[in-house]
This record gives C-alpha cells, structure tokens and sequence, in this order.
C-alpha cells in the first residue's frame, strides 16, 4: 500500500523502522492499545449515530476485526514472554483531534469523525507496510502484512462512509485540509521506535 494510494503528505522518517526494530516490546504494547482505541472509536460511532443504518451496517464488521487485531497482538506479546503494559499518550492523536472543527450540525461532526478515523488507518497502514517490509522476524513480518492489508480496507471504509453522509465535493475538500495537518504534526513529531504514531 504506497503513501500516494493513502493520500498522505510526508512518509515516515526512515529512522523510526530502525528504531522499531530494535524496540519490538514497545511497539507491539502500543499497537495492542491502538487496536483497542479503534475498536472503542467505531462503537462510539455506532451510539451516537444509531440511525446512521449504512454505518451500523459497515462498522459493526470492523469493531470485530479491531478487537480481532487486538486478541492478536496479545498472542504476539505472550509467545515472545512479554506483557501488556500500560496505555500511553497517543501525542499524534490528541493533536489530530485538535484539528477537527468544532460546531456545525450532527452530520458535519460525523464527517469529522469518520475523516479523522480514515487517517489514522491510513498512517498504521503506511506504517505496518514498513514493519512489513523491514522488520527480520518473519512470523512479524507475515503479521504486519496481513494487518497493513486489513487497515487498508478499514481506511476506505471511513472515507465511502463519509461520501454517503455528505457530498463528494465537500468530503474530498476537507480531507485535503485533513491531509495537510497531519502532514504538519508528522513533521513535529520526533520519530518514536516505541510507538505506532
């Protein structure tokens, strides 16, 4: 999956594959809480959009695979001796959410949302892909591949669900903006081995 395909503006700095690398029990740690969040952010969707029937119906499939992903990291963490520490700061999303516009009507908060949440998917993919590609572990490397192809698909899935709840115009414009921004906090960011944002 290229950067291009996922739309986003800056690849990741080269350094933060090699320093994931050698912090494998960090970054698995973090990516069991980001499986975890995302499972969380697609049923806080379902409540408070309940009568959003094509939304239900696409999200209810992935707060399975989400929590599926989970199950799955902690097998990772357990066949190598390792434990499920504490959440972390997730800096990259707190400063993502920043960005999305306050106000407006039910509607332009659900796009928002739905954006946000596309982006994110997005940036695990890309980074997945390196793990993917660069990591030694081969039973990592098959993981990470089959996990890059399943954000992927999670990714699309937020932005068709953002073009069925408002026009296409409208959704590729704010996505731009979306894009940029994140572009800007992964340029401020210092590259972390030992997280997966």
């Amino acid at each position: 999956m290229e950067k291009h395909v996922l739309g986003l503006t800056l690849p990741t700095d080269p350094r933060w594959v090699d320093i994931a690398s050698m912090n494998i029990e960090e970054i698995l740690v973090d990516h069991a809480y980001c499986e975890q969040k995302a499972a969380s952010a697609c049923i806080s969707l379902i409540v408070q959009f309940p009568d959003k029937e094509k939304l239900v119906e696409v999200l209810t499939p992935v707060v399975a695979e989400e929590w599926a992903h989970f199950e799955r990291v902690l097998e990772q963490l357990k066949k190598r001796g390792l434990r499920l520490g504490n959440a972390r700061k997730d800096e990259y999303v707190d400063l993502l959410a920043k960005s999305i516009k306050k106000g407006g009507n039910r509607e332009q908060q659900l796009i928002e949302k739905l954006l946000m949440c596309a982006l994110i998917e997005a940036r695990s993919c890309e980074r997945f892909r390196l793990l993917w590609k660069e990591l030694k572990d081969q039973e990592l490397r098959q993981f990470y591949y089959e996990l890059m192809v399943s954000e992927a698909g999670h990714y699309k899935n937020f932005i068709t669900l953002a073009k069925e709840y408002a026009d296409e115009k409208t959704v590729e414009a704010r996505w731009r903006l979306f894009l940029k921004v994140e572009g800007e906090i992964m340029s401020s960011l210092q590259p972390r081995g030992d997280r997966i944002h």
